[in-house]
């Protein structure tokens, strides 16, 4: 009896340490909005090209747990810095629908041109995975400039 109960001791044990390393690997809401502010920061520090070049690195500090950053170019309104999915980089996708229909990215524009922040909810597959699921992005419009910095977590 005594080793039954240790037994399910030891495997609640295993059970709680895994979902707790398995939850330290994602990102949170805070963690989006603060590589945003910092990807901004840097623009006015180093410059955009500079910071498209950071931002682009896929071992790069806008790129940690199971997100990254990527930067949106308001008014040619594609993207200019996708560490991921650089083919998206110079792709016009106002017309990009999510599964539920959404015009997502046309969203991001409007919340950066009109608000200056704020977070879209939409529809995308995690990576390897080819059925969408509920994703939100913190959009950040980098002040004095036409461009905005968007980091997203999967709900």
């Amino acid at each position: 009896m005594k080793r039954c109960v240790s037994a399910i001791m030891v495997l609640f044990f295993i059970c709680g340490v895994t979902g707790f390393a398995m939850a330290a690997d994602k990102a949170t809401k805070d963690e989006c909005v603060a590589k945003c502010k910092k990807a901004a920061a840097m623009v006015e520090e180093k410059g955009l090209e500079a910071t498209l070049e950071t931002v682009n690195d896929k071992n790069g500090p806008f790129v940690w747990k199971d997100t990254y950053v990527f930067c949106l170019d308001l008014n040619k309104t594609c993207n200019i810095a996708h560490p991921i999915k650089p083919k998206l980089i110079g792709k016009n996708l106002m017309a990009a629908k999510d599964a539920n229909g959404k015009l997502f990215f046309a969203e991001f524009i409007n919340v950066a041109k009109n608000k200056g922040e704020g977070w879209v909810s939409y529809m995308w597959p995690k990576p390897g995975e080819k059925k969408p699921s509920p994703k939100v992005a913190y959009v950040y419009k980098v002040p004095g400039e036409d461009v905005a910095m968007l980091a997203g977590i999967y709900e």
